[in-house]
């Protein structure tokens, strides 16, 4: 049993009244919207990796692999509930190396340290036995799913150039597996070919010219297996860093209708052992220089117009398994909620965080299940943010970072307010842009209704903390394992948004007329 708090101590309430208040302006432009996610916006991945899978001295991912993780444990059944559905890629580092035990093949080694292995190991296998206790697990929580496929079987490492695997792809497996898996009635929502393989690769890379033929093989053989369109998974790629001219390639290669949708990684904090990493997450200027990746991503997507768009289908932030001083606190927050909303502004259909268990950047502990606060983030954002991604401008002041969307239950919009700095609280007031004339003044909004307010901040008032409140509530698990509520404080419309020092708050205003809502 966990201790637990009833309320955030009341030296956080003092603290935040001591703070230097600034009034601000946020316009948010509801008549058209700018951008569209997908419905499930907010996933997560399972990873492959053993726990001897160690950097910077820890080992800290234990037994939270996709082959070790025991998925009796009633915190995580009903982490993953509480969404409704939550979408999961299967993937990581280690897929490539993984071979399924269908079909001709009849040995299933486990995971080994290995020198000369791709990431230092041996070949992995994942058993039909284990994939149907993954299958019914998935079934029961109601998981949207993602697999990331082995797109190195069958090549082998040039001899020439390091790193570089050449040859085509050998799909039997991958046959044999898919068959296995329609048999047997599983749902699979997407397939994802090959995990960082893409530019200059993580580990392995393959050309993008042979990545573009092997990919059409690969959706060749999803159509041939998957007779019905309505129930064939989608065919994602190429699930790594972008590089501009190998994307452009591998989809001109590939040609129309072939990638469903475009997927690549963020990992923009650099090492996890970065002393520097607070500072990163609280400088707005660092922040911001993501989204030239995000541009030049949207720039390929309207170049080529694959059906889904773009996916971020794997950002832990910090690269090799996260901070252990950091992903795991509140402020990862700063990061983790500050990219799902610029994202989003960049038309990211979806955004998929490493991990949902494992190593130091997991949602949940990886010894415990207990929550870390990105969960709770995480969950605010897919229960109150909606599809629908809306313009918003505000007197320059870069701590205060602001997204608004469509409220995902209707009427109304959300907002999530970040507020970076750690003296200075803000007090918002909300206008509404006059449509189609620049040149007018802007309606300032004035609400008849409550708003619905859900503030998170530290339990201690130090960011570094491992609890997070909402509205001063703190968020532990009941002694059922079940997630706390999470209800919304409602607020008199005529008062501003206060946001306090270093703090998150999600605001739904159920009375804003925004057009592009409707």
């Amino acid at each position: 049993m966990y201790f637990k708090f009833t309320f955030c101590p009341i030296i956080l309430l003092l603290w935040a009244s001591l703070s230097f208040a600034q009034n601000v302006n946020v316009v948010i432009h509801g008549a058209a919207s700018i951008a569209k996610t997908d419905d499930n916006f907010v996933c997560v991945t399972l990873d492959w990796w053993p726990a001897e899978k160690c950097d910077y001295n820890q080992c800290p991912w234990g037994k939270a692999g996709i082959l070790n993780l025991d998925l009796r444990y009633g915190a995580l059944i009903n982490a993953i509930k509480a969404f409704n559905p939550l979408r999961i890629k299967v993937g990581g580092s280690l897929q490539d190396n993984v071979v399924y035990k269908v079909g001709e093949v009849s040995s299933c080694p486990n995971f080994m340290k290995r020198e000369d292995g791709l990431f230092g190991f041996s070949q992995g296998c994942l058993s039909m036995e284990r994939w149907d206790q993954l299958n019914r697990f998935f079934n029961h929580t109601g998981v949207k799913l993602t697999f990331g496929l082995n797109a190195l079987f069958g090549r082998n490492e040039s001899q020439t150039e390091k790193g570089l695997w050449i040859g085509d792809w050998q799909p039997q497996n991958t046959r044999d597996f898919m068959q296995y898996t329609i048999s047997k009635g599983y749902k699979v929502d997407s397939y994802e070919f090959g995990n960082q393989l893409s530019g200059s690769g993580m580990g392995a890379k393959v050309d993008a010219k042979q990545y573009g033929k092997d990919v059409i093989v690969l959706k060749n053989l999803v159509k041939e297996l998957y007779a019905h369109p309505e129930t064939q998974p989608k065919v994602l790629g190429p699930g790594g860093f972008y590089a501009e001219k190998w994307f452009n390639t591998f989809l001109e290669v590939s040609g129309q209708g072939i990638v469903d949708g475009l997927t690549h990684h963020i990992y923009n904090l650099g090492p996890g052992d970065d002393p520097n990493m607070m500072n990163k997450i609280l400088d707005p200027s660092y922040l911001n220089q993501v989204s030239q990746t995000y541009k030049g991503v949207s720039d390929v997507v309207n170049k080529f117009r694959p059906q889904l768009g773009a996916w971020v289908s794997e950002s832990g932030g910090a690269l090799n398994g996260g901070s252990k001083d950091v992903s795991r606190t509140f402020a990862d927050g700063f990061w983790y909620l500050d990219q799902m909303g610029m994202a989003s502004t960049y038309d990211q259909k979806v955004f998929c965080r490493q991990a949902l268990i494992g190593g130091n950047y997991g949602l949940l502990n990886a010894t415990t299940f207990v929550p870390n606060p990105d969960y709770y983030g995480a969950l605010l954002w897919h229960r109150l943010m909606g599809s629908t991604v809306l313009a918003v401008t505000k007197e320059s002041d870069p701590d205060l970072r602001v997204y608004a969307h469509c409220a995902k239950k209707k009427p109304g919009v959300s907002l999530i307010f970040i507020n970076l700095s750690k003296d200075r609280s803000f007090n918002i007031t909300l206008s509404n842009a006059k449509p189609g004339d620049a040149g007018k003044p802007n309606y300032e909004f004035v609400g008849k209704q409550n708003r619905e307010e859900y503030h998170l901040r530290a339990l201690t008032g130090d960011i570094k903390d491992d609890i997070v409140c909402l509205n001063d509530v703190p968020m532990v698990q009941t002694d059922s394992e079940d997630i706390p509520a999470m209800d919304p404080k409602l607020v008199d419309a005529s008062t501003p948004i206060s946001i306090a020092a270093q703090s998150i708050a999600y605001v739904t205003i159920r009375d804003f007329e925004a057009p592009a809502c409707v």
